[in-house]
């Protein structure tokens, strides 16, 4: 992910999103590219943002969204084994270059379905593509 697609992902979300958010962009490791919180989101938005991002990184999912729908078909020894800091809650999405992932947004302080949402538009905003 490079920084200036990251902070069109940011630019994007901030734009769009109807109530204020955090939103946090990762590279394909789930570390930090660039991140905001908008004036007003509650404090706990920062950590779910930062998490979703991370979660969509680093998973064989493509967002936080499928990655929950395929561990609900998984037994409880295969769930106890994931990554403490993963994480479930929609709005997590990740970015691809073509077929190389580079990275992955995370956008916490709306339902979920519309952080995904958002999430989705702001990757695609930034020229990268979402699946």
């Amino acid at each position: 992910m490079k920084l200036e697609q990251a902070q069109a992902i940011v630019d994007a979300v901030t734009a769009e999103a109807p109530a204020p958010v955090s939103v946090f962009v990762a590279d394909a490791s789930g570390e930090l590219v660039a991140a905001a919180t908008m004036d007003r989101a509650a404090p706990d938005t920062r950590l779910n943002a930062q998490r979703k991002a991370y979660t969509a990184a680093r998973s064989d999912a493509v967002s936080t969204k499928a990655l929950a729908e395929k561990a609900g078909a998984k037994g409880a020894a295969e769930l106890a084994s994931f990554d403490p800091f993963f994480t479930f809650f929609l709005g997590g999405v990740a970015a691809f270059d073509g077929d190389l992932r580079v990275g992955a947004v995370g956008v916490s302080g709306l339902p979920g379905a519309d952080d995904d949402a958002v999430a989705r538009r702001a990757v695609e905003a930034a020229g990268l593509e979402v699946r």
